[in-house]
């Protein structure tokens, strides 16, 4: 099951960034999907505003579909650890003593 959720999530993330870089910035960026007429993107397809209207509206849908499939990939790894304690319950053992150092070895003068 975390395969599949896995491979579905990593779908998702391409899309979503394929989707994202074809939208047309305010700065000019990639801009590759909006435009209309004979230049340009889509090839009067559709028009600038309904083309951005559909990238923003797949945008929306693709990062909610990426929130619910990475909520998912938690639970699923968490349920299947065997441990749901906290770490802040977990006993405190007592610190185990140093063991003393050995004396070090004289150095032979340095001539």
């Amino acid at each position: 099951m975390i395969q599949i959720l896995t491979v579905i999530h990593i779908l998702v993330t391409i899309a979503m960034i394929g989707v994202i870089l074809i939208q047309r910035s305010e700065g000019g960026g990639l801009g590759i999907g909006g435009g209309g007429g004979s230049g340009g993107g889509m090839g009067g397809f559709m028009t600038g505003r309904s083309a951005a209207n559909v990238l923003t509206r797949a945008t929306a849908i693709l990062a909610a579909i990426f929130v619910i499939s990475s909520l998912g990939l938690t639970i699923l790894a968490t349920s299947g650890s065997g441990s749901k304690r906290s770490i802040m319950d977990a006993p405190v053992s007592a610190p185990t003593p140093a063991a003393p150092a050995a004396p070090a070895a004289p150095s032979a003068p340095v001539k």
